[in-house]
């Protein structure tokens, strides 16, 4: 039964965060503190995403000192550019760039500072959509994206705009093949409420900055809150999953129909492909299928979409 990607990469998992920020712009801790405090919950990387404004001197935060044989860093930022469909900032995190990226122009736009970061060799995310109030045609806009955050903790515990799986979807529906993280965005201005809630563990051969953010373009990583998932694979339209123990694991394709198993402490699933098709109100095939696992406390792990016709 072949198993997919990421779980049929070559490496291991290695666990971090693209989301968050030190004193170099609106975070309370510095970036050394920032990134013991990753460190010591066990994670294996971070990345501080300042916001790349001007107000703030258009920090790119140098961590290289920080990385060892065992925890590294990458460097990125938050970029933003005028003006989403309702009038505010673009918020877009750019996961790989050169320290010497070009400050925004005056009259650049989204999707061109999202491009120029791309070509850069960024992988590029659409961030916290529905804190954003981001539309449709808002994310459409952005060719250059490679992901969107479908979990945000900072954005979620703040006032419950944290889920962007509604973009997501959405997007897949209209053919855009995005990938989807899981992050935090801490500031840590009230403790670390607002840190470590969620996180991609991306398959890898070696922990560095180039191998994990090649993994990351490739898609070869999956987001969570906690649970893991261990495999999924297709065989004669029948996915399989094993994970730790979770309550739900659930296959969703663009319509409504989902293929559940439920249960308490469930490891596995076989889940029927046709399951999504049988309804009395018959719904089209989905080209693309995405699985969510929840334990019994409402934590979730999201694979990335997987597209039919790639398989």
């Amino acid at each position: 039964m072949p198993e997919l990607a990421p779980f049929s990469a070559s490496g291991q998992f290695w666990r971090g965060n693209l989301h968050t920020h030190s004193t170099m712009s609106d975070g309370r801790l510095t970036p050394q503190q920032v990134i013991e405090a990753y460190k010591a919950r066990g994670y294996d990387f971070v990345q501080l995403s300042e916001h790349f404004l001007k107000f703030f001197n258009w920090p790119i935060t140098d961590t290289r000192k920080f990385r060892s044989d065992d925890f590294t860093t990458i460097i990125g930022a938050e970029l933003h550019a005028l003006a989403t469909s309702v009038g505010e900032y673009w918020h877009i995190l750019a996961t790989g760039l050169p320290l010497d990226f070009a400050p925004c122009g005056d009259d650049e736009t989204p999707a061109a500072i999202a491009r120029r970061a791309a070509d850069a060799g960024a992988f590029i995310t659409l961030a916290h959509p529905a804190w954003s109030q981001l539309t449709i045609d808002d994310g459409m806009s952005i060719d250059a994206a490679h992901s969107l955050e479908i979990y945000n903790t900072g954005c979620s515990v703040e006032n419950d705009r944290g889920d962007g799986s509604y973009l997501l979807d959405q997007m897949l529906n209209k053919a855009r093949r995005l990938t989807c993280i899981a992050t935090d965005d801490a500031h840590f201005h009230t403790g670390d409420f607002d840190a470590f809630g969620g996180w991609i563990n991306v398959k890898a051969e070696k922990l560095e900055p180039d191998a994990l953010v090649a993994a990351m373009i490739r898609g070869n990583y999956y987001s969570t809150q906690g649970p893991q998932i261990h495999s999924v694979s297709i065989d004669d339209n029948i996915v399989s999953v094993s994970s730790s123990p979770v309550n739900s694991i659930s296959l969703i394709g663009g319509t409504s129909r989902t293929s559940t198993r439920l249960g308490k402490s469930i490891c596995s699933a076989r889940l029927d492909l046709a399951e999504l098709e049988h309804s009395f109100a018959p719904a089209p095939p989905s080209p693309w299928l995405r699985l969510v696992i929840i334990d019994e406390h409402g934590k979730r792990a999201w694979t990335n979409p997987i597209w039919l016709d790639e398989l």
